[in-house]
C-alpha cells in the first residue's frame, strides 16, 4: 500500500504523542501489528530529540516497502544527530526515561540512520518486531550531495532546454529525490533482499554526475523567481548520450516497481513522465548534433513568460 501522506508536528510536548498514535495507526493499516510497540517507542524518541535539539519544521512519515516499512522524522536542522552510547542501568528506568538520545531507537530497529541535507535532516529507523537488550545495528549516514564539476570546453556540447515548465519540473525533481533516496537506503540497509536497488542506485548516481552545477543553479534561480517557463543552457559531455538512453528505460522500470507497490514511493504522473522523456530526448539528440526543440506540453510557451536563466 503506497503511503504518500505525512504528519506535520507542532513544536509542543504533545508532538511525540501525536506521532506515536499516527505511526501506530499506519502499522495497523500495513497489517504489521507486530511492529507497533517498537515503532511507537522509536518515533517518540526521535520526535522528542527533534523538538529538544533541532528546529522546525517537524514532520513524521512512513517510507520503504510493505515488508520493510521505514519511519522517518524530519526537522529543519542539518546538524547530524549524536550517535548513541551503550545503555546502562535498569531496563525499566531505560524505558521510562525520555529524551536520552538515540539508544532506544537502536534497540527498536533492524536498520536505522540519517540523511543530511542542506536545509535539514531525516532520521529514520525500520522498527523491529521486538526490542533488543542493546542496539547492535550500525546506523547509516547518507549525505545528499549533488555537486558536479563543469565539463571542460574540450569535447563539451552546449545544451539548451527551451521553455521548461518550471513548476512541473520542480514536482518531477521532488519525485525523483524521493525515489533516489528510497533506492539508496534499500541498497545500504537491505542489499541482500533488494540487490537491484544497489544497481539502480549506482546508475542514478552516474546519471546525476552528467549534470553540471550550472544546470542546478539555473533551476533554483527559476524556482526562486517564480517563472512559469525558463530556458536553460549548460555544457555537457557528448559521452553522456548513451547514459540518458539507458536511464529513459530505467525510469520506466522504477515507475513499474512503484505501481506494483514494491516501493512506497509514488510513480511519475503522466505529465511528469512526458516532461522527463522530452528532457532526456533533448539531451540525447542535442549531444548527437540535433538542434534544440522547445517543450510543447499542455501549456504552450509564450515569449512573455519564458526567460533565459543564467
Amino acid at each position: 500500500m503506497p503511503l504518500s501522506s505525512e504528519l506535520t508536528l507542532a513544536s509542543s510536548p504533545r508532538a511525540a504523542a501525536d506521532a506515536r498514535r499516527w505511526v501506530g495507526d499506519v502499522c495497523e493499516r500495513l497489517e504489521r501489528p507486530d511492529l507497533v510497540e517498537c515503532a511507537e517507542l522509536g518515533v517518540s524518541e526521535l520526535v522528542a530529540n527533534a523538538i529538544l535539539h533541532a528546529a522546525a519544521p517537524y514532520k513524521v512519515r512512513v517510507r520503504g516497502t510493505a515488508s520493510h516499512p521505514r519511519i522517518e522524522v524530519v526537522d529543519g536542522s542539518p546538524r547530524p544527530p549524536v550517535p548513541p552510547v551503550p545503555a546502562e542501568g535498569d531496563d525499566l528506568d531505560l524505558l521510562l526515561t525520555f529524551g536520552r538520545g538515540l539508544s532506544m531507537v537502536a534497540q527498536c530497529a533492524v536498520a536505522w540512520g540519517a540523511t543530511i541535507e542542506s536545509d535539514g535532516k531525516i532520521v529514520w529507523f525500520e522498527p523491529a518486531p521486538e526490542m533488543t537488550d542493546a542496539g547492535s545495528v550500525e546506523w547509516v549516514i547518507d549525505h545528499h550531495d549533488h555537486h558536479a564539476p563543469e565539463p571542460t570546453s574540450e569535447g563539451a556540447v552546449d545544451v539548451r532546454l527551451l521553455g521548461v515548465d518550471v513548476p512541473l519540473y520542480s514536482s518531477l525533481k521532488r519525485q525523483y529525490h524521493e525515489l533516489r533516496r528510497e533506492l539508496r537506503l534499500l541498497s545500504l540497509s537491505h542489499q541482500s533482499d533488494y540487490p537491484l536497488a544497489g544497481d539502480l542506485t549506482s546508475m542514478f548516481a552516474n546519471f546525476e554526475r552528467q549534470f553540471p552545477d550550472s544546470f542546478r543553479q539555473q533551476v533554483i534561480e527559476a524556482e526562486a523567481r517564480g517563472l512559469p517557463r525558463a530556458d536553460l543552457a549548460f555544457p555537457m559531455v557528448r559521452e553522456a548520450g548513451p547514459i540518458f538512453v539507458t536511464m529513459t528505460e530505467m525510469f520506466d522500470v522504477a515507475d513499474a516497481f512503484c505501481r506494483a507497490e514494491r516501493l512506497l514511493s509514488m510513480a511519475r504522473t503522466p505529465r511528469q513522465r512526458a516532461l522527463h522523456n522530452w528532457l532526456l530526448t533533448e539531451l540525447i539528440h542535442q549531444l548527437d548534433g540535433a538542434p534544440a526543440q522547445p517543450w510543447d506540453g499542455s501549456q504552450s510557451p509564450s515569449s512573455s513568460s519564458t526567460s533565459r536563466v543564467g
